[in-house]
């Protein structure tokens, strides 16, 4: 038996994928919850068979609070819940749900567990630059105000000061900002892997044309591992607090779509590049950078992938499957 035994939420997801093979790879004994269609249908990024797989909904707090009670874990991992900015505002209660409410139930499990076991219990919330919002402070650090524009940055904000509330009753529980951050395994609903593969496809010939919204937003992106490794580092460090965990760099959307071009081997790019109002975001931060001190200096921890390479890995991997698709 593992000494350190994970349970994770969001373990289907890109971020869930990266984190399940660190932890595999450390021992860990790792429990994730899966939702009942990934169970019998699979999912994104399958669960390697060593995992322990639970049948859970996040829309059901009584569902995670009898499962954390009956893991027992040392280490909770909240990854999951809605995971889009722009589908947050067609479902603004759902997001609500999975995204705020849910950790509030399994916090309540992790102190009941500890209140249980007479042991600590280590909690990390997947946190969300979103929560700042419309904010004056560029860069962003633990200190600034949270000002969320969007359903989804709400939902993150009310966890985000939930974890605050339940690690003053004793919890470990920590929460990780985590500013944009991408890898290949980035869904492609998401508008940074819609450039890669529009850039992708462009340059092999099967479209001619890439509609975006708002190239002008600037964010602070990162490559997905090194997030996920913030995220271990900040669970067994001795003393739970907050983090920012970003580059300290911004970059515009039309950067994004600059350096994916380029990585293809296209260099006229704007020609392919229109502008279509249906993707604008209603209300859109303009720039979110993070200011991750407290990171480097507490837990060690610095992005390893330059913006350039990132976007360069992203369309490196979207060109070889659509060559691996070809007769």
């Amino acid at each position: 038996m593992s000494a350190v035994r994970a349970f994770v939420t969001g373990a289907t997801g890109q971020d869930g994928s990266y984190l399940i093979e660190q932890l595999l790879e450390e021992a860990t004994e790792v429990h994730v919850l899966v939702r009942a269609e990934e169970s019998e249908a699979g999912s994104t990024h399958p669960l390697p068979q060593q995992v322990h797989q639970h049948v859970g909904d996040l829309a059901v707090g009584t569902e995670l609070e009898a499962l954390v009670a009956a893991i027992e874990p040392t280490e909770v991992y909240n990854l999951g819940g809605l995971s889009s900015v722009a589908l947050s505002w067609q479902e603004p209660a759902l997001t609500a749900q999975v995204s705020g409410v849910a950790v509030g139930h399994l916090l309540k499990a992790t102190h009941d567990l500890q209140e249980r076991t007479g042991r600590s219990v280590h909690f990390v919330q997947a946190s969300s630059a979103e929560i700042f919002g419309r904010t004056s402070r560029v860069p962003q650090d633990e200190t600034t105000p949270l000002r969320p524009l969007t359903p989804y940055g709400a939902a993150k904000a009310y966890a985000h000061h939930l974890v605050g509330v339940w690690r003053a009753r004793g919890v470990h529980a920590s929460s990780c900002i985590l500013y944009n951050h991408e890898s290949p395994r980035r869904p492609d609903a998401f508008v940074t892997r819609k450039i890669t593969v529009g850039a992708a496809r462009i340059a092999r010939g099967l479209q001619d044309e890439l509609a975006m919204g708002n190239l002008d937003a600037r964010r602070d992106w990162g490559w997905a591992p090194d997030y996920v490794a913030a995220m271990v580092l900040a669970a067994r460090d001795a003393v739970a607090r907050d983090y920012v965990v970003a580059t300290g760099v911004s970059h515009s959307v039309r950067d994004f779509v600059r350096a994916a071009f380029q990585a293809a081997g296209v260099e006229d790019w704007e020609r392919h590049v229109t502008l279509d109002p249906r993707f604008a975001r209603p209300s859109d931060a303009p720039e979110l950078v993070g200011d991750s001190t407290r990171a480097r200096k507490v837990l060690g921890w610095s992005p390893t992938v330059p913006f350039e390479d990132i976007v360069a890995r992203m369309v490196r991997h979207d060109l070889a499957l659509l060559d691996d698709a070809q007769p």
